[in-house]
């Protein structure tokens, strides 16, 4: 049974930082391509950054300069550090898994975390 567990929300203030993590169960996260997504109130649900299963990383422009994705593959755990945090970045971010390079399209992901509230104040 595959399983995502994450961790590392919370509130912080502007220009802030955190660190998210999801620790993956069931499957090999080496394999997969990760992606970072998050989703405000009244919004759509959108896609911030992925490690494909080869490492590399990909960004939405919106995050790119602030946001870093990686993974421990000892640890089969993903990370996304976010640094110079904003009141917009406010939302719940969710880790998930999908096959091969992955995607932008939340679609294209097999497998979710619970999701964890960041909350950015000013």
């Amino acid at each position: 049974q595959v399983q995502l567990a994450e961790s590392g929300g919370g509130s912080v203030q502007a220009g802030g930082s955190l660190r998210l993590s999801c620790a993956a169960s069931g499957l090999t996260l080496r394999t997969f391509a990760m992606g970072w997504f998050r989703q405000a109130p009244g919004k759509e649900r959108e896609f911030l950054s992925l490690i494909t299963n080869t490492g590399t990383p990909m960004y939405a422009n919106s995050v790119k300069d602030r946001f870093t994705v990686s993974r421990d593959n000892a640890a089969n755990t993903g990370h996304l550090q976010m640094n110079s945090l904003k009141p917009e970045d406010t939302a719940v971010y969710s880790c998930a898994v999908g096959r091969g390079f992955g995607s932008g399209r939340w679609e294209d992901y097999s497998y979710w975390g619970q999701g964890t509230q960041v909350t950015v104040s000013s």
